[in-house]
């Protein structure tokens, strides 16, 4: 695999270049400091961008258009890194070898028309358009209550942190529909092409000098900007008594999440040591909390963790029956404090080591693994996978405790389910 980055003022281009696919993949990446005012609107705009065009009036054009392309696949979507809110469009299509000459030049021809020709009129999107993709809006948000999963981690959060990012809804929020329209919705669109830092990541088997001068050609940004903003949230206060929250919901299982927040650890602790903690504890499939809660004392249908380094948060998740609450919480508390005690051995850290190891062999077999691994490298100066799998192996027991009294259990909410 073969990785070359180029800074060319207006954008970032990133080539990462490998035989192992028949698809070449393109990323538009879009990236600001997120406000909670940001997330619905750019929900919709991302939506309306891939609904129709200028030159495809209609999402039955635009479908039609890709599959004379050889079924083109064109996403879009946002999702929140620490202080960003990051939306990106992606084309995936055939590579030119497997189609006809021009096939890619054509496909970015049609990624040229979604990015820099929606389906504008006196100043507003197209107004069929728009009410479609705000109905698909009102209908999906009014809903979300019924993934009950979804709703209990976004409840927990809300509550942890009121009034940081990581409380925010990256699904929207209803309310908010109210203020959106056909016109500021363009406003906002040009203000996004316009401000917004912008990297592009192409993956697949091409000639990169040939791939930059196609890039240069089709993405006509030009404005030049400058990245001054840290990705990674302030470790937010820990609070004094671990707050219990209690809400019921028409379910039959009851969805327990509890938020931990991870006090500040360096950047070694934070990508490596971390990462062992949390597979050892419940984010393995031989870990902790799976075999002490779930197996030998059957207290939950499901339990597992994870950590975000860029919140300085670990989330555990698990599906019980109420009446099995406060004994969940104690024995998930007498897990964390054995972690700290170093209660593991050498036969857990080199399991948990060779599943991490397994996990970078994963990302290198999808494209959108690797334009995630490569981005976040830019991002927040991830090591590249060969030194993250050189360096996994350096993890020593004491680096995990030590990791491990950081971990502290904050927010315990319950969502709390009719079975008994």
């Amino acid at each position: 695999m073969e990785y070359k980055q180029k800074d060319i003022g207006p954008y970032k281009l990133h080539f990462i270049k490998t035989k192992k696919f028949k698809t070449i993949s393109v990323r538009v990446n879009f990236r600001r400091k997120i406000t909670r005012e940001d997330i619905t609107i750019r929900n919709i705009l991302s939506d309306l961008m891939t609904h129709s065009t200028k030159q495809y009036q209609t999402k039955k054009e635009l479908v039609i258009k890709t599959q004379d392309l050889y079924a083109v696949n064109l996403t879009a979507g946002s999702t929140r890194l620490g202080n960003f809110i990051n939306t990106s469009f992606t084309l995936t299509c055939l590579n030119d070898k497997y189609t006809e000459e021009d096939n890619f030049k054509n496909s970015l021809e049609l990624f040229h028309e979604i990015l820099f020709n929606p389906n504008i009129k006196d100043d507003k999107f197209n107004q069929d358009s728009f009410d479609i993709v705000m109905e698909n809006a009102k209908t999906s948000l009014q809903s979300i209550k019924e993934d009950s999963s979804y709703y209990s981690l976004i409840r927990a959060l809300e509550n942890m942190a009121s009034d940081s990012p990581i409380s925010y809804r990256m699904a929207g929020y209803l309310e908010d529909l109210k203020d959106i329209n056909s016109k500021n919705v363009y406003t906002y669109y040009k203000e996004m092409i316009k401000k917004d830092l912008i990297e592009i990541l192409v993956v697949g088997d091409f000639n990169i000098k040939e791939m930059e001068s196609l890039i240069k050609k089709y993405f006509t940004f030009n404005t030049f900007k400058r990245d001054e903003k840290v990705a990674f949230l302030t470790s937010p206060k820990r609070q004094i008594r671990k707050k219990i929250i209690k809400e019921k919901e028409d379910n039959k299982q009851s969805k327990l999440v509890i938020g931990c927040r991870i006090l500040p650890i360096d950047n070694f602790e934070k990508n490596y040591a971390l990462t062992l903690y949390n597979l050892i504890l419940g984010g393995g499939s031989n870990a902790k909390l799976f075999n002490e809660v779930r197996e030998k004392s059957s207290l939950v249908y499901y339990i597992n963790s994870i950590p975000n380094k860029l919140d300085n948060t670990l989330v555990i998740r698990a599906g019980i029956s109420k009446e099995n609450f406060d004994k969940t919480i104690k024995l998930i508390e007498k897990q964390l404090t054995a972690m700290k005690k170093g209660d593991f051995d050498d036969k857990d850290i080199a399991k948990a080591i060779e599943i991490y190891k397994n996990s970078l062999e994963e990302i290198e077999e999808r494209p959108d693994y690797i334009i995630e691994a490569y981005y976040l490298m830019s991002l927040i100066d991830l090591d590249d996978i060969k030194t993250r799998r050189e360096k996994i192996s350096t993890v020593k027991k004491e680096d995990i405790i030590k990791v491990a009294k950081k971990i502290k259990m904050d927010t315990i909410y319950l969502l709390e389910g009719e079975d008994s």
